[in-house]
């Protein structure tokens, strides 16, 4: 190896080696510090892009899961709701039965048409306030509701208004409906049970979309698990693996310091060849 005092080529080649080395354990410090092994786009381009995309959907997921959770109030109230007015419809069949006894008197018979009535309002009531933020499915002019089922938005799961207003087809007693005499109680007698038949069929159809709203939340809960467990396998970083490797730099990076110590003394090395 030529000597010279101009270009000390060991020093050279240690410096690159030990600015190597602190490349290298700068990165490792930066997994350790962030946990990732991917933290920017300058890491690992296509990896990060990826994750990116990934991560974009699982915080799409989130209004997926809010949407799911508001349809899901919103069936659950109108269950309420509905079982409130099958047992109205219930003790209304009850009255009417009562009143259609042909030797009830007349007192009897007016305080049961009191009663019947009072009980067909309270359906109305009832109806009402069958509301969660601002939607009732069993009211007078309800719409259909659709909840976000994915990711973009281009599918939902919708449920079908189910009225159960007085005088509609679902409740079939009229509004001034009476049991004031035997006649209109035996009318009132069918009327009823046909309501109360189709109260139970709304309700079993609000029942069963109330639990593919339940099943498909839960399904999105998974769903997302499974994308934050696939980021992480993408872009973090394996902790025991870069503390191994950071004691392995750091024993690399003072022997590298030695190594260009040594190679920076070549040059006293002329010295001794000019002394006598």
């Amino acid at each position: 190896m030529t000597l010279s005092v101009n270009t000390n080529v060991g020093a050279m080649v240690a410096l690159q080696n030990l600015n190597a080395t602190n490349m290298e354990l700068g990165q490792t410090q930066n997994r350790i510090n962030t946990g990732k092994k991917v933290a920017s786009a300058k890491d690992n381009g296509a990896i990060w892009a990826i994750a990116q995309g990934q991560r974009a959907t699982s915080n799409a997921l989130n209004a997926v899961k809010d949407s799911l959770n508001r349809g899901t109030s919103v069936i659950d109230v109108a269950i309420a709701g509905g079982e409130s007015v099958a047992d109205l419809l219930s003790q209304m069949k009850e009255k009417a039965l009562a009143a259609s006894d042909t030797s009830l008197d007349t007192a009897s018979r007016t305080a049961m048409n009191e009663d019947f009535k009072s009980l067909r309002d309270q359906i109305s009531k009832a109806v009402a306030n069958a509301d969660f933020n601002g939607v009732n499915l069993l009211k007078t002019g309800a719409v259909p509701i659709a909840a976000l089922a994915n990711s973009d938005g281009s599918s939902k799961l919708t449920v079908n208004a189910e009225i159960m207003a007085l005088s509609g087809s679902v409740v079939t007693v009229a509004t001034t409906g009476t049991i004031g005499t035997v006649t209109t109680a035996a009318a009132m007698i069918a009327t009823v049970t046909t309501s109360i038949a189709n109260v139970s069929a709304a309700l079993a159809r609000l029942g069963t979309k109330s639990k593919a709203y339940e099943m498909h939340t839960t399904f999105i809960g998974k769903l997302q698990d499974s994308l934050d467990a696939g980021i992480g396998n993408l872009v973090d970083a394996d902790l025991a693996k870069e503390s191994a490797k950071l004691q392995a730099l750091q024993t690399k990076q003072q022997l590298g310091v030695q190594a260009l110590s040594i190679a920076n003394q070549t040059p006293q090395t002329i010295l001794s060849l000019f002394r006598g």
